[in-house]
């Protein structure tokens, strides 16, 4: 009877191994969308600074993603008013990333195609939900936020009257296509 048991227990062992994964950031990309009530909008992309996740089976399971907030761009400016978007998104009255330099995403499970977690901006931690499916070796997915729940407010119309054409959209879109290396 104990050896059965120690056979099984080695068994469901090897056919669960766990290890260890992190994103390669030279092949995953990770790009952001807001946008105005009159359509017009911005997009960029966002870096990881680290990436700390469990692989079950070789597949990611849990784990943390920590963003680079200074690494933030945005791909339809450029010159000066490149400059003074960036700057703006920078400031208090978004990211405000000289308090809040990075974010994270801490992943408690992926199943059946869902993503489940906590994101934390700007020191406010959420729960989170998004569609995630491995996709040609990379896991792609988009994750929607609302950005006035973690403190983000300037221009809302759930919290300021008579914006007009400056009201910005309280959902902020962020696609992604992850590569994972892992041991």
């Amino acid at each position: 009877m104990m050896k059965s048991l120690l056979a099984m227990l080695a068994t469901l062992t090897l056919t669960t191994s766990a290890f260890a994964g992190e994103i390669d950031p030279n092949q995953s990309s990770i790009k952001w969308r807001g946008s105005k009530i009159t359509g017009d909008y911005h997009d960029g992309q966002i870096s990881t600074r680290s990436s700390t996740l469990k692989l079950v089976n070789g597949r990611v399971s849990s784990g943390e993603v920590v963003f680079d907030m200074d690494s933030f761009t945005v791909g339809n400016l450029e010159g000066e008013w490149k400059d003074k978007f960036l700057g703006h998104m920078k400031s208090a009255d978004f990211f405000d990333v000289a308090k809040f330099p990075t974010a994270t995403l801490k992943l408690s499970r992926i199943k059946k195609g869902t993503a489940s977690g906590e994101l934390t901006v700007k020191g406010i931690t959420q729960p989170i939900t998004f569609p995630v499916e491995l996709v040609d070796g990379k896991y792609v997915g988009k994750a929607t936020f609302d950005r006035t729940k973690f403190g983000i407010i300037y221009g809302s119309g759930s919290f300021f009257k008579n914006l007009g054409d400056k009201l910005i959209n309280d959902q902020i879109d962020v696609e992604f296509s992850l590569s994972v290396t892992g041991d």
